[in-house]
């Protein structure tokens, strides 16, 4: 018997494997189904309790036997529990989002809400906002009818929402250079939340944050609806701060640690120094030279700086899309905005601010091989590094008591 697991179409990326492991001491399935498998999935009932995930939300109410009062009014469902035969169907994700909307402290009383998408997803976020006291709420979708509007009719004609709530997968790994919605005009926006999961701020999330928006991508709602799931599942409570320590750790789990600072300051160093379960370190320099099959003084000196940079951006994209990595990266890849944003998709990034005494020219870097070029390069930089980091580690003794630095002021930024 399949005691406990999710069911999806496609279930490659999910989390929720990991989360339900931190969350319950049961075994937690990933199970794949083609929409010809779920009669016979269900029919058999070899299961004491499973999550439901895109496309079957709605697929699945027909072979329960009762909905939850949430679920009822959602039309969706994403949790089923077994009891002695019968089927109960319950959406935590109602629950994960509510818990979302609490964490960054939007108040959807008396708000203008404008939801993007239209499938399960969207269903919850309408009933949750109504129920929190939202004044008007417009669903946008990518046709008109008489119950959505087009997004160029949100953009033309309610840029003065309060909250916009991104249910579709725009945004989504591996297509994460997508973004839903461009808000460039939306001038009363207090919040922004995304239900997309991965990568961990989308480009909608990063564009709110830029604006100084509350915005939140949607691995915290994912871990939360995963919390009240696991009640249902074991009849059992689960403490809040049990359930935000979960969070930590997945996060923790999948966020990058991005290191940038001029040439010389020891990024690779400190970067090995970085001992982390599960991460893997990745040099983007050495990945360049990798992919050329050259170095990169022979790449600049036989083909120019913006040949070398276009091929930076190549692999800083590539790389920054999965998380779990140490990422050292070359001095000038901050230069390019494209290329920050990128990397903040998946992690935090870490400036190693040392000292320019403590740097030195070497012949392997055409662009800093004299101690006037790096004096010059350091002083067109410097701004930049600060403007970019997330985190700016001060100049310090020793590689090692940098890389303490860094986890310390990690953590403390995940918590």
């Amino acid at each position: 018997m399949k005691k406990y697991g999710c069911i999806g179409k496609k279930l490659t990326h999910s989390f929720s494997k990991e989360i339900h492991a931190k969350l319950a001491d049961y075994e937690y399935e990933l199970i794949e189904l083609n929409e010809d498998e779920i009669a016979e999935f269900f029919d058999k009932k070899d299961f004491h309790a499973v999550n439901v995930t895109i496309p079957y939300k709605q697929t699945v109410i027909p072979y329960l036997d009762s909905l939850s009062d949430v679920a009822e009014r959602i039309g969706a469902v994403n949790t089923i529990v077994n009891r002695n035969g019968k089927l109960y169907g319950y959406n935590t994700d109602y629950y994960g989002m509510k818990a979302l909307t609490e964490k960054i402290g939007i108040d959807m009383k008396g708000k203008k809400v404008l939801i993007l998408g239209t499938g399960g997803t969207s269903k919850t976020a309408r009933i949750l906002t109504e129920d929190m006291g939202a004044s008007e709420i417009i669903t946008v979708s990518r046709s008109k009818s008489e119950n959505y509007i087009t997004y160029e009719e949100a953009v033309n004609e309610h840029s003065d929402a309060n909250v916009i709530i991104n249910t579709t997968p725009s945004g989504m790994y591996p297509d994460c250079e997508g973004i839903p919605i461009d808000i460039s005009s939306f001038n009363k926006l207090e919040g922004v939340m995304d239900a997309v999961y991965n990568p961990l701020c989308t480009n909608l999330i990063l564009k709110a944050k830029e604006k100084g928006i509350k915005a939140e991508g949607g691995l915290y709602m994912l871990v939360m609806q995963a919390v009240v799931a696991v009640q249902k599942f074991l009849d059992m409570e689960i403490e809040k701060t049990v359930a935000d320590n979960v969070f930590a750790s997945v996060f923790a789990s999948k966020e990058n640690i991005i290191l940038t600072g001029m040439p010389g300051s020891g990024k690779s160093t400190v970067g090995k120094l970085l001992n982390i379960d599960g991460f893997i370190f990745v040099d983007t320099d050495e990945e360049i030279e990798k992919r050329c099959g050259c170095s990169i003084k022979e790449i600049i000196n036989s083909k120019g700086e913006k040949y070398f940079r276009d091929l930076e951006t190549e692999v800083i994209k590539d790389i920054s899309s999965k998380g779990c990595q140490i990422i050292s990266t070359g001095g000038g890849a901050v230069l390019r905005e494209e290329n920050v944003k990128s990397l903040k998709r998946n992690g935090k990034l870490f400036f190693i601010n040392a000292d320019i005494g403590r740097l030195c020219p070497t012949d392997n870097r055409p662009l800093s091989d004299t101690a006037e070029k790096l004096k010059k390069l350091y002083n067109e930089r410097i701004d930049i590094y600060k403007w970019a980091a997330d985190v700016i580690v001060p100049d310090m003794a020793t590689p090692q008591k940098e890389a303490e630095f860094i986890l310390k002021a990690r953590t403390e930024l995940i918590i």
